[in-house]
């Protein structure tokens, strides 16, 4: 009868060598997946916010072309006084959201958004497709309500 006395330690040291490398794996993956960033972030370069520019604001809207800053007219009047013109509405699907294009005292229309003061004591409260309610303040009561002339 022939014994062997090989117990299989060959196959236990393989099988611990083996697990050994994928314990020391998963320890390796987890700590790199689960430390910071390393190394500071670079700067990213701001560029400062561009103005926007209001004629063409005005010439998209509808309005006749602005007069440059030589050319305009003074108001003699305080803007309250001044009689208010709809020209035309850029609203988003809340009215919280656009802005309006609006003539104050017979000077060339400006476009506000909402939440802009249109004139002393009235600021631009909210926006409807063919209207714009204005108040004193933002939250507000609206005390008056301007409509866009009609269609031709």
């Amino acid at each position: 009868m022939v014994t062997t006395t090989d117990t299989g330690w060959g196959v236990r040291l393989a099988t611990l060598a083996l697990w050994a490398a994928a314990a020391a794996s998963a320890a390796y993956w987890g700590l790199r997946l689960s430390a910071p960033l390393g190394g500071a972030v670079p700067a990213v370069a701001v560029a400062a916010p561009v103005a926007p520019d209001v004629a063409a604001i005005s010439r998209l809207l509808g309005s006749a072309a602005a007069p440059t800053g030589a050319e305009k007219p003074q108001a003699t009047e305080p803007a309250t006084k001044a009689p208010l013109t709809l020209l035309g509405v850029l609203a988003g699907q809340r009215s919280s959201l656009g802005a309006a294009l609006i003539a104050v005292g017979g000077q060339p229309a400006k476009p506000f958004r909402v939440g802009a003061q249109v004139a002393d004591g009235l600021v631009l409260q909210a926006l409807e497709p063919r209207q714009a309610r204005l108040g004193a303040t933002l939250n507000g009561p609206a005390t008056l309500t301007l409509d866009m002339p009609p269609r031709h």
